[in-house]
Parts: C-alpha cells; sequence; structure tokens
C-alpha cells in the first residue's frame, strides 16, 4: 500500500498514484481528493522506499508505522505538546535503537505527521495489506510470463 503513498518535495501532505502519463504522475490528495499532476522535475518519494536509521540495520517505513499503530492503539499522535526531547524520548519507546545522531527531531515529527495523515484518510494496514499486493503483482507477473512463453 504504502508503494503507491508518496511524499511530493514542495508540495504540503501525502498523495496516491493514480495514474502515469508521458514525462508526469497523477497524484491524488490523500486529505482533499483532488487531483493534481507530479511533473519529472518534482521530487517524488514513495512512502515504501524510506527507511528509518538504527544502530543495526534500517528499519522500513512500512515496519516503523506498523509499530506506532501498535503503540497508540491506531489513534493519532498530538505532537504539538511535546517539546524535542519529549518528542525524542517518545519515539524511543517505540524505536529503541534508532540512530540518535542519524535521525533529527525534524525527521520524527515529519513519520508522526505522516502516520496522522494516513489514520486520517483511512490506511491503517501498513504492511499486510502492501504484502499481499506485492505477492498478488508477482503472481499475475510470472501468468503473464507463462503465456509469453506457451
Amino acid at each position: 500500500m504504502l508503494k503507491r503513498i508518496l511524499s511530493i518535495s514542495g508540495k504540503p501532505g501525502l498523495y496516491r498514484l493514480v495514474s502515469q502519463g508521458k514525462n508526469m504522475l497523477i497524484v491524488e490528495s490523500l486529505s482533499t481528493g483532488k487531483r493534481t499532476p507530479a511533473y519529472a522535475r518534482d521530487k517524488v518519494v514513495s512512502l515504501g522506499d524510506i527507511s528509518i536509521y538504527t544502530t543495526a540495520d534500517d528499519v522500513p517505513l512500512t515496519e516503523v508505522l506498523e509499530k506506532v499503530k501498535e503503540a497508540t492503539n491506531g489513534q493519532p499522535v498530538d505532537t504539538k505538546a511535546m517539546d524535542d526531547s519529549v518528542l525524542r524520548d517518545y519515539f524511543k519507546t517505540i524505536l529503541p535503537d534508532y540512530d540518535e545522531e542519524r535521525v533529527y527531531t525534524t525527521d520524527i515529527k515529519k513519520l508522526f505527521s505522516w502516520y496522522n495523515q494516513l489514520i486520517a484518510a483511512g490506511v491503517t494496514d501498513f504492511k499486510e495489506e502492501e504484502i499481499a499486493q506485492d505477492e498478488a503483482a508477482e503472481a499475475a507477473e510470472k501468468a503473464d510470463d507463462e503465456q509469453k512463453n506457451s
């Protein structure tokens, strides 16, 4: 699911990939539902491609969002009342081994902001649904290959 959710530099909020055109993507805002183009010059990042630095291996954003959901029982996170040290301490309860030198407070705020936007848009399955979609896509590709080879 998160492979189709995008962050676009310079545009607020998150977007769902609707379609691809020549030299552009058609995206839909998760908050308003308004469709707009994202051009090749825009910096577009899929949430499925993002990971968080830890002291061992990097942890995919999907796993971190699942941990946030478990910690909050699927409720939004209010970061406005937290100062930086409280926010970092709270994030440490969710991901204890995150790299405190390479993960900035702004990164943590953005992660919680994205989590809140996803929850508000009704996206609550961060991992299982994505795995099922990937398996279905792989099965479809395999079936296409078998048809081409026969």
